[in-house]
C-alpha cells in the first residue's frame, strides 16, 4: 500500500569472518535507544555525585529518586528480601530498556521491540535465569517437579517450561508491532494536514500507555517466574 511503511529495512550489508548480515532498522533504532540510556546514566551519575547530601534533592534528582525507589519497591514486593538485592539492577535495566524502546515511536523511530529478533533474546535471558535460579535453590527438586503430580505429566510440564520465553516474547512483540502497524496505516492513509493533530491521542495510547504497560508486564513476569522457580521462603 503506497505511503504505508512499517517494515524493517536493511541499510548496509556487513561481512565478518565470511558471515554476511544486514544492518537493519532495528539495529539502528536499538543503537539510538542504547545511546540515550547511556547518556541518561552518565548524567544521573554526575548529578548524584555533585548533589549536596545535606540538602533535599530537587528537579532531576527528585525524578531519579522516585524512579529508583519505585523500581526497588516493585522488585522487593515481588521477589522477596533474598532475591530482590540480586535482581533489582537487572529488572531496572530491563524495564528501562523495554520502556525506552516502546516510547521511541514517539520520535519517529520504529520501536526495536516491534522486531521479534529483539524480544526473543530478552525472553531467552529471562528463561536462562529462571532455570538457573530453579536449580540453584531447589537442586534436584527442580527436576522432580517436572514429574508431578504423576510421571505422565512430564511432557506437559516440560512444554510449559519452554513455552515461557515464547509466550513472553510474542506478547511484547505482537502488542508493539500492532501499534506500529496501526500508526503507520494512519499516517499513510490520512491527508498530511490531518496527521498533524488527530494521531496525537493515538500516540498517547499506542506508544505511552501500551508501551509502559508492556514494559511493566514483561518485568513483572520476569520477577514472578524467577521467584517461583527459586521458591524461597522469606
Amino acid at each position: 500500500m503506497e505511503g504505508v511503511d512499517f517494515y524493517i529495512h536493511g541499510y548496509q550489508q556487513v561481512t565478518i569472518g565470511g558471515v554476511s548480515f544486514w544492518i537493519t532498522t532495528s539495529h539502528v533504532c536499538l543503537a539510538i535507544v542504547m545511546v540515550v540510556l547511556i547518556v541518561f546514566a552518565i548524567v544521573a551519575n554526575r548529578k548524584i555525585k555533585k548533589a549536596d547530601p545535606t540538602k533535599a534533592p530537587s528537579g532531576f534528582l527528585n525524578v531519579l529518586e522516585l524512579l529508583v525507589e519505585t523500581l526497588d519497591n516493585l522488585v522487593k514486593d515481588n521477589m522477596g528480601r533474598v532475591l530482590a538485592p540480586r535482581f533489582r539492577n537487572y529488572i531496572g535495566v530491563l524495564f528501562m530498556l523495554i520502556l525506552t524502546c516502546n516510547l521511541s515511536g514517539l520520535f519517529g523511530l520504529r520501536p526495536p521491540t516491534a522486531d521479534y529478533g529483539i524480544t526473543l533474546p530478552l525472553a531467552l535471558i529471562t528463561f536462562v535465569m529462571i532455570q538457573y535460579q530453579g536449580f540453584k535453590w531447589q537442586k534436584m527438586n527442580k527436576i522432580k517437579g517436572l514429574f508431578e503430580p504423576i510421571f505422565l505429566f512430564f511432557p506437559v510440564n516440560l512444554i510449559s517450561e519452554f513455552a515461557t520465553p515464547i509466550s513472553m516474547s510474542l506478547r511484547l512483540f505482537a502488542n508493539i508491532l500492532s501499534g506500529t502497524m496501526m500508526m503507520a496505516l494512519i499516517y499513510g492513509l490520512l491527508p498530511k494536514v490531518a496527521t498533524l493533530v488527530w494521531p496525537a491521542a493515538l500516540h498517547a495510547y499506542m506508544d505511552v500507555f501500551a508501551g509502559a504497560l508492556q514494559a511493566y508486564v514483561f518485568a513483572m513476569l520476569t520477577m514472578v517466574f524467577i521467584a517461583n522457580a527459586a521458591d524461597i521462603e522469606d
